[in-house]
């Protein structure tokens, strides 16, 4: 059976700032790719990274005959506007997060910023509804599927069952983590860069973002203010 949280009156209203926010993070990455693919039937090949994509592509433009220089360039405008909407995005979101006491209680974790903190609490509230922090882990699908074979249990990939937006957040904020891992002593990177060299940098991923899970089940559930682990 799959758990659903409750979710109050203020909930549903933060969670809709959020999924208007990623509708236009999407259709904004949907522009970039757009942008790329015109370009690249001029035999303009430009990278992935969408800070580069902008930048050449305005450079580009005057070299692109008539109608596809009026196309890209309302393409590269339309960009624009995205970029002003999630930026806008971003402020309300941050403004919530800071007015939250719980959410700025989640914002002491590493690898949860304003935006994952403030989708974790109008998603699940207090966490409440959760028995455990390997619950609402399970209920991310950051925990992995089983699959048995002549009498035997093994682990597979991650599940990727219930909420691809939270998840898709903290599996983000567990990359800040891991980059800044080899840099620190404290308990959690240690732990972080032994995972990386033991299992290889995508488990290491699923398994800090999990790790980020049932801590914030804890903090929530358990009102308790983030202590570092030394």
């Amino acid at each position: 059976m799959r758990f659903v949280p409750v979710k109050n009156v203020d909930q549903q209203g933060v969670l809709c700032l959020h999924r208007v926010r990623q509708g236009f993070v999407e259709e904004r990455t949907a522009t970039i790719n757009r942008i790329r693919g015109l370009l690249s039937e001029f035999g303009v090949v430009l990278p992935l990274k969408a800070d580069t994509v902008r930048r050449q592509a305005v450079a580009r433009l005057e070299d692109l005959p008539g109608w596809a220089n009026r196309a890209i360039g309302d393409l590269l405008a339309h960009l624009s506007v995205l970029d002003q909407r999630v930026a806008e995005y971003d402020t309300h979101i941050r403004n919530v997060a800071r007015a939250d006491t719980r959410s700025r209680r989640l914002t002491q974790m590493p690898g949860i910023g304003p935006v994952t903190a403030s989708a974790l609490v109008a998603a699940i509230g207090s966490g409440h509804e959760f028995r455990c922090g390997r619950q609402l882990a399970a209920w991310l699908g950051l925990v992995p599927g089983q699959c048995s074979s002549g009498g035997k249990f093994r682990l597979g990939y991650i599940t990727k069952a219930g909420d691809a937006y939270l998840r898709t957040l903290l599996i983000l904020g567990a990359r800040s983590v891991l980059a800044a891992a080899p840099a620190k002593t404290d308990r959690m990177s240690r732990w972080a860069v032994s995972i990386h060299e033991r299992r290889g940098y995508g488990k290491a991923l699923v398994a800090v973002a999990a790790k980020n899970a049932r801590m914030a089940w804890a903090l929530l559930s358990k009102r308790e203010a983030y202590e570092p682990l030394a």
